[in-house]
């Protein structure tokens, strides 16, 4: 029986209610960073830019929102995300450069990368509620310029401490931008057909962003140094920030979710100690009162969110949503999905410049064959979803994170090309077939009235297993290192790739046992 539409005549009388949308049960995006099923956060009437009445923003808004309009409405939400996600493969080509200029060891290399995403993870829920409050072109356009003027500082760095400062400075204003872009795109594109096929071209540019990072950052390095890197991203955020001022309409939230800063508070509190003790473990020794504080801040800080949020009548972090099988799952798939993709670009770019002696640009494009294959195969991971379930590109996924990096781990100086192309493609495979299940698993794991918040603690989940899989793997390979990078590194990074090998082993098993009729019933249950 074919569902009534709006304006259909039932029963001698008109429905004039919008009936809900079905979203997709997922959508492939190539890397989790942020899941497109719906924004994380409620998409609420367009409001006028700068004051007036509801109804002449409203109308201003339909006026202003024609198809090509929309077109480059999505075009500068696009340019954001192409930003962030470039920046997730583009520095790691220049570490080598970056150690050798900056006299940086491990340590100092780790936190050029995890200053950046755990930023990203603590704040992404904090951002999105705050533009919901305050207005999504306005928090946009704040994250927009600082990212842009945090690419441009990490340019222009005099030390190493400096350069975290600056990357510190990047990860807030990058989790600004995407909350925020979600929501103008599901603003903007009401109807059901043309958001999802304006959230598959934001997904298709996080891929391409992700594919283009190791060959741009290469070209940069080559040319300019590894201060050419952070330049990349200058003229995009500026021509971003001028076509958001002329073209983006402002929207808010009708009723915003009241802003946490206790438990905001508490997650910067957790996951920076966390880091901190992870990364400087080896260097201050394990059981140092310093490291030994570092973790004990971080537990006390877990134990106190735990008992503080279930108080709250808006939780920023719902931990109901955990007694759901399928969602605490995708995320605990996420945390080492992720992790194995940001050890393996750490490992890889250090193994090609300081082994092999590749230039930067070498280096890029040795690598490029994991994000192109990643790109080719989330699509294909998402039509598996949609007609079979989530289960098998999990545990594809998880199969081929596994085996890529045991191969990667037998690696030697003079490991032969096509061994490297092969390896780097099958991880490839599992990076790509991960994103569209785990979402998935997220959307299903919940109410669809929760689906907002789910989706952004899934997005941070993401970006925090990016985190400690740099810092895992890091000081895998500075505690067991001897002798100069060069000497020390294979025998080293033996160990860090069996940790990755174990990262994608976790999530083929995540992938089997929590995709059972047994585990789908917790969802069932879950009522608000």
């Amino acid at each position: 029986m074919q569902a009534p539409t709006q304006g259909t005549r039932v029963r001698s009388r008109t429905v004039s209610a919008p009936l809900p949308e079905r979203i997709p049960p997922s959508w492939p995006d190539p890397l989790t960073a942020y899941p497109a099923v719906r924004p994380p956060y409620p998409v609420p009437a367009v409001r006028a830019a700068r004051g007036g009445a509801p109804g002449a923003a409203a109308d201003g808004a339909r006026g202003a929102t024609g198809h090509g309009r929309r077109a480059l409405l999505l075009g500068v939400c696009c340019m954001s995300l192409f930003m962030v996600g470039l920046d997730n493969t583009i520095v790691n080509v220049g570490l080598p450069a970056i150690g050798r200029q900056l006299h940086a060891g491990v340590s100092g290399l780790q936190w050029t990368v995890a200053a950046y995403t755990i930023t990203l993870a603590a704040l992404l829920m904090f951002s999105g509620a705050l533009a919901d409050r305050i207005g999504r072109r306005t928090i946009f356009q704040v994250g927009l310029s600082l990212f842009t003027l945090g690419s441009w500082l990490c340019s222009l760095a005099p030390g190493l401490g400096w350069l975290i400062a600056f990357r510190v400075l990047q990860g807030v204003g990058g989790s600004m931008l995407n909350p925020a872009a979600l929501g103008i795109i599901t603003n903007t594109f009401t109807g059901p057909a043309q958001r999802a096929r304006a959230i598959g071209v934001w997904d298709g540019v996080f891929g391409l962003s992700m594919a283009l990072g190791p060959l741009v950052g290469g070209v940069f390095v080559g040319a300019a140094g590894w201060r050419g890197i952070f330049w990349a991203n200058i003229p995009v955020g500026l021509a971003a920030i001028s076509l958001t001022a002329l073209f983006v309409p402002d929207s808010k939230a009708p009723r915003p979710r009241r802003a946490d800063p206790v438990g905001q508070f508490l997650v910067i509190v957790m996951l920076g100690s966390l880091t901190y003790a992870i990364i400087e473990g080896p260097s201050h020794g394990w059981f140092s009162p310093e490291i030994f504080g570092f973790f004990a801040a971080s537990a006390a800080a877990l134990a106190l969110l735990l008992a503080y949020e279930p108080r709250r009548a808006e939780p920023m972090i719902d931990l109901r949503f955990f007694r759901s099988v399928p969602f605490a799952g995708a995320n605990l798939e996420a945390v080492c999905a992720t992790a194995a993709l940001g050890g393996f670009l750490f490992l890889s770019t250090l193994y090609l410049q300081d082994v092999r002696g590749l230039s930067a640009l070498q280096a890029g494009l040795a690598i490029l064959p994991m994000p192109l294959v990643m790109a080719m195969t989330a699509p294909l991971a998402g039509r598996v979803v949609a007609r079979r379930g989530p289960r098998i590109p999990l545990v594809i996924a998880g199969a081929a994170l596994t085996v890529s990096c045991a191969a990667l781990s037998r690696l030697t100086g003079s490991a032969d090309d096509s061994y490297l192309i092969i390896s780097y493609a099958l991880f490839g495979v599992g990076a790509g077939m991960m994103s569209s299940p785990i979402t998935n698993g997220i959307m299903s794991g919940v109410p669809k009235t929760q689906a907002g918040m789910a989706s952004g603690m899934n997005s941070s989940s993401r970006q925090l297993g990016q985190s400690l899989g740099v810092a895992i793997v890091g000081s895998v390979l500075a505690a067991t290192m001897r002798g100069s990078m060069q000497a020390g590194f294979l025998h080293a990074s033996h160990a860090g790739w069996w940790i990755l090998a174990g990262c994608g082993y976790a999530v083929l098993l995540l992938g089997v046992v929590c995709t059972t009729r047994r585990a789908r019933a917790t969802a069932a249950r879950l009522s608000w």
